[in-house]
């Protein structure tokens, strides 16, 4: 598969691992914010590596649950 994409992309030689289009989203407003915000925080879970967001240590999740993690978080009203 990867190798098929990169013979297709002019930029590559013979293998494309990330996709080359890009499909910006206006974040305008707060339910497109908690949308998106939600998706990231459910990656690790949804992949499996979790049972909880605020378990992927990596995460702003944990700071969401009230605890402190690996990054700052600055919180917007």
């Amino acid at each position: 598969m990867m190798e098929r994409a990169g013979k297709k992309n002019g930029n590559n030689s013979y293998w494309q691992l990330w996709q080359q289009h890009n499909k910006p989203i206006e974040l305008n407003t707060n339910s497109i914010l908690d949308q998106k915000l939600e998706y990231l925080h459910m990656n690790p879970v949804v992949s499996g590596f979790v049972i909880e967001p605020e378990y992927w240590k990596y995460s702003s999740a944990i700071a969401y649950a009230g605890s402190k993690g690996l990054l700052d978080i600055c919180f917007i009203d």
